[in-house]
């Protein structure tokens, strides 16, 4: 029950009625002042009385009890300005609220309500600096690192997609994303078009999702972008209140993807063969389900603890050494700076994800143990190339459950004391002493460092843009 809504509603009927507070009590059998605070959302009446009111406004209680929007525009924006003077924002100004009596005008209250809505915007953008981002991330991978990486919730909605789609074994295909789509109300249209700041577009009045026409580089096929686009509608999202909430969001669309491209049962049971066969390997689970190398990477992190007790981090690290996404189950030391960020942090050259970096042969896996402070580590690599350069996927697991993995036969091993500066970072005395004053290099700026974070209902998304193209493709 929404008590503002509902009592907006009895007042709605009260006044199409004619009757005063005092005439419609005295009908309903109760008191005036009762009703007034019922009208103004501040009691929720007893179900006799809410039985009482239908009944003399001669509507279903539903009538009264349904979600949605008040049934007057004036209606909706008495309710919107009475939350708006309730959040922290407007009590933090110090002002008295305005009581939006019948002698306020409408266009007064419509200015009213944009004022508050526009100060709340401004709130929002100001308070999501790259600091506020990076600690909104860092408080995601914890709480997900806490569930060892796994959503049970989503997993389920997944597979009973899936299963309703009538997929059964193998790469889910195209048709089969198409049908999950018609389900739920949608149909896939690719074109030519799409905005520059958008990956989809969708359409909720005309059903459509719109995609690009081929697959874009970085790994995100046409499969995960629909299901992606189909997930804000699966797991019910609202538009993001936060950075915090954007990224949250971010995070559950993409792991229904992946939760549909390869479904828990399905692989669930093909990983446990594999360790059964002490044979578990990224590029066997890959080509089974027909994803990229870190698709597969990531998925088995969500399921291979859960389901088979095993424990896993994951790396993406960039061609300069610098980590950009991580995972860590199974106590790696990741490197982190004084809050626990640890995206942009250098990896430590002796470990696989940059050792690996530079290497000719990116066909198959490659396999080392690294010998860390928290100890030693059985890790799998493979190496890529995309427009932004040369990254690495590593995906690793503690020295006692390295029986489960292909390579744990390798000969390869390194040792690692990072974070300590001697391990990997500080320089040779020799060749120091030589060059700390004859040298003066000149630093590359990344253009990220002065970029200003996204701002937006849809951080980074230029609003114009999506609109002109509904517009185009609307009719």
């Amino acid at each position: 029950m929404d008590p503002l809504a509902l009592g907006r509603r009895v007042r709605h009927h009260r006044a199409r009625a004619g009757w005063t507070l005092a005439e419609l009590a005295a009908q309903v059998g109760s008191s005036a002042s009762a009703l007034s605070l019922i009208e103004n959302g501040r009691r929720e009446p007893r179900l006799s009385l809410l039985q009482e009111l239908a009944s003399t406004f001669a509507v279903p209680v539903g009538e009264l009890l349904q979600p949605g929007p008040p049934p007057t525009h004036r209606d909706a924006l008495e309710v919107e300005l009475y939350r708006a003077q309730q959040r922290p924002l407007f009590a933090s100004l110090g002002l008295a609220p305005v009581r939006p009596g019948p002698r306020l005008p409408t266009d007064a209250l419509e200015s009213l309500v944009g004022l508050h809505t526009e100060l709340a915007r401004r709130e929002r953008a100001a308070s999501a600096t790259p600091e506020e981002a990076r600690r909104a991330n860092t408080e995601l991978r914890l709480l997900m690192q806490r569930h060892h990486n796994h959503l049970p919730e989503i997993e389920d909605l997944a597979q009973e997609a899936v299963d309703d789609a009538g997929h059964t074994v193998g790469a889910l295909t195209h048709t089969t994303v198409a049908r999950i789509a018609s389900a739920l109300g949608f149909a896939i249209v690719h074109v030519e078009d799409l905005p520059h700041s958008t990956r989809t577009v969708t359409d909720l009045e005309a059903g459509r999702i719109y995609l690009p026409p081929a697959s874009i580089p970085g790994g995100h096929g046409l499969r995960s972008l629909a299901l992606q686009a189909l997930a804000h509608r699966v797991l019910g999202h609202e538009h993001p209140v936060s950075y915090a909430d954007f990224l949250r969001q971010r995070l559950e669309i993409a792991y229904f993807s992946a939760a549909c491209l390869m479904p828990q049962d399905a692989a669930a049971g093909f990983l446990r063969q594999a360790a059964a066969r002490r044979d578990l390997a990224v590029e066997d689970f890959r080509d089974a389900f027909g994803v990229t190398h870190e698709a597969a990477a990531q998925r088995m992190t969500n399921l291979a603890t859960v389901h088979l007790g095993i424990p896993l981090h994951f790396l993406r690290v960039g061609g300069d050494g610098t980590l950009h996404r991580a995972y860590a189950g199974d106590g790696v030391p990741l490197p982190a700076d004084d809050d626990g960020v640890v995206e942009g942090q250098p990896v430590c050259r002796a470990w696989t994800a940059r050792a690996v970096l530079g290497q000719s042969l990116r066909t198959t896996e490659s396999y080392q143990y690294t010998d860390t402070p928290a100890g030693t580590f059985l890790c799998s690599a493979q190496t890529a190339t995309t427009n932004g350069g040369d990254y690495s996927i590593t995906l690793g697991v503690p020295f006692a459950h390295a029986k489960h993995l292909r390579g744990r036969d390798t000969r390869v091993r390194a040792s690692s004391t990072c974070p300590d500066p001697g391990c990997c970072r500080r320089p040779d005395p020799a060749a120091a002493a030589r060059w700390r004053r004859r040298a003066w290099p000149s630093a590359r700026l990344h253009a990220h460092v002065l970029a200003p974070l996204p701002v937006g209902d849809f951080p980074g998304v230029d609003d114009r843009e999506v609109y002109d193209f509904l517009e185009a493709h609307g009719g």
